[in-house]
């Protein structure tokens, strides 16, 4: 198949998140499960933005839910791998924005995996979708692809 996904490198991504993976982080095939992707994933787009004060995930009035998330693999990973997420933004709209994230094994320049997660920020009141906050914006948009 020459359409085939090609895997990103790190110099596609504007911004890293480290990550550790865990004991129970492999499965019975002896590489990590395909659900942990999706958790370190969320991890580094939370952790990210709690390190720059954009998020409390307990007081925070307007907040990013997701509303769409994909994944593709490229090669595999397990403990007691180090994992560097990549992150940066494909699109950012008035209340939503899709981060795209590349996940990479110990010091590999191609990512083991690429995922996406797509954020709809709500009122944490009513849920209702709201436009994104201008301090969460503007870190948003130095994450811009291209």
């Amino acid at each position: 198949m020459s359409d085939r996904p090609v895997a990103p490198n790190r110099a596609d991504f504007t911004e890293f998140y480290p990550l550790q993976t865990r004991w129970n982080d492999n499965d019975a095939y002896g590489h990590m499960n395909n659900v942990v992707h999706y958790a370190l994933f969320d991890t580094a787009v939370n952790g990210w933005l709690i390190e720059r004060g954009l998020l409390d995930p307990l007081t925070s009035p307007v907040f990013g839910l997701v509303v769409e998330t994909g994944c593709r693999y490229f090669g595999e990973m397990q403990f007691p791998d180090r994992v560097t997420a990549g992150l940066r933004v494909a699109k950012l709209g008035r209340s939503s924005v899709k981060m795209e994230l590349g996940l990479f094994r110990n010091d590999d320049d191609t990512a083991a995996a690429e995922g996406f997660f797509v954020h709809v920020y709500v009122d944490r009141k009513d849920h209702r979708p709201t436009d994104i906050p201008a301090a969460t914006r503007a870190a948003l948009e130095g994450l811009l692809d291209g």
